[in-house]
């Protein structure tokens, strides 16, 4: 698999654009702070990203697929970090469920602070995974493992409306111009 890609390079990749939306998270919640009013659409639009993509494209293939295969009895490694990987997913969905609430309420003080919680989170999440729990997995995991799991990462996409992810890669691509 040395030249091959594998499931833990699909997902830092997914990373990427998610840190992407982060930083432009971190951002407004800053011009907000400053006295700026709420841009409701955006933190709508970042609730819609993080739900879609963060979560029911990404941690689905993470909870799904790779950390099933990391469960099995033949996969050996020195920790096991998928129990702590779940918790923070769980959190994050709490965030963003009081990030719409937020949004919901007019409550400026609930988007900002949730969002916030969820950037940090998030920003410490993905160093995790792309630092500590892919590497270990890479080495953990057999070639034919690998490829069992690019295959259902196919099928996870297609699962994955192309209308979701369109928008939502579009929803990174804003972001990322209206921060340039």
């Amino acid at each position: 698999m040395e030249n091959s890609i594998k499931a833990t390079t699909i997902l830092s990749e997914e990373h990427k654009n998610i840190s992407k939306v982060i930083e432009a998270i971190s951002a407004e919640c800053d011009r907000v702070e400053s006295g700026n009013p709420l841009d409701k659409e955006f933190f709508e639009k970042t609730a819609d990203f993080i739900v879609n993509y963060a979560d029911k494209s990404h941690h689905a293939k993470e909870e799904e697929i790779l950390f099933p295969e990391l469960k099995k009895d033949d996969v050996q490694m020195h920790c096991d970090p998928v129990p702590q990987m779940l918790y923070e997913h769980d959190e994050g969905r709490l965030f963003v469920k009081g990030l719409s609430q937020g949004i919901e309420d007019g409550d400026v003080g609930a988007v900002v602070k949730n969002a916030m919680a969820y950037v940090s989170l998030i920003r410490d999440h993905i160093y995790k995974e792309d630092n500590i729990l892919y590497p270990m997995a890479d080495e953990a995991l057999s070639d034919e493992a690998q490829k069992c799991m690019l295959a259902q990462f196919d099928e996870a996409e297609k699962i994955f409306a192309a209308g979701a992810r369109d928008r939502c890669l579009a929803i990174v691509k804003e972001f990322e111009n209206k921060g340039s």
